[in-house]
């Protein structure tokens, strides 16, 4: 990982709907929690703006994070966000403790690259229609990637991606596929331009020409 991210947290003594929404409204704090591991959860608040900031950093959503609760430093990844559903702005966060030596399932964003040079799309008239935005993955703190790149220079049109095309850093395996081949999910397609119209159809679609006529039977 390429970046450090320290997120200063403090215990939050107060809990329930009331207190969080004065926490939020009236202090421009966001509640949380750190959970896992050894130790209890603990209730958490963090500054909203601060959290806003890290959170515009997609590498913030796959980083082994240092949670420092009043001096106590933890690690532990972002587990999960809430938003309000209108405005976006964060309502509740998870972090989850993490150990060096204990792998742990995590979702990674998929960069879809080299589509504009894509098979199916220069030459093929074809469209990139993307089934999935991230793949969860299992693997050691230390092993989870920033990103998971998805080539689509070779697709045609008519092509499907599939979970098992894509190549994944050593060390980290998809968790559908350790499932078996049933689980091989579909992330990205090139589908054909809409409007267009085979050979065939195009020939059973033809009027007859002019001062033609079919011919009798006999």
């Amino acid at each position: 990982m390429s970046e450090s991210f320290e997120v200063q947290a403090e215990v939050r003594a107060d809990e329930g709907k009331g207190a969080s929404r004065r926490l939020r409204r009236l202090e421009g704090k966001v509640p949380g929690v750190v959970y896992g591991g050894e130790s209890a959860a603990r209730s958490i608040s963090l500054i909203r703006k601060d959290l806003e900031k890290m959170l515009e950093n997609e590498a913030f959503y796959t980083s082994v994070l240092n949670v420092n609760v009043d001096g106590a430093t933890e690690s532990a990844i972002l587990k999960d966000v809430q938003r309000h559903p209108a405005k976006g702005f964060p309502m509740h966060v998870d972090f989850l403790r993490v150990q060096a030596d204990k792998a742990i399932k995590v979702n990674v964003p998929l960069h879809f690259t080299n589509e504009e040079t894509c098979t199916g799309v220069k030459l093929g008239g074809g469209m990139i229609q993307h089934q999935a935005t991230d793949m969860e993955v299992q693997c050691l703190p230390g092993d989870i990637p920033d990103y998971i790149e998805v080539d689509m220079t070779d697709v045609d049109v008519g092509q499907i991606v599939h979970l098992s095309d894509v190549t994944l850093p050593e060390g980290v395996v998809s968790t559908a596929l350790a499932l078996g081949d049933d689980h091989d999910l579909a992330i990205a397609a090139v589908i054909a331009p809409k409007g267009g119209k085979s050979d065939d159809e195009a020939d059973s679609s033809a009027p007859e020409a002019e001062g033609e006529e079919p011919e009798a039977e006999e």
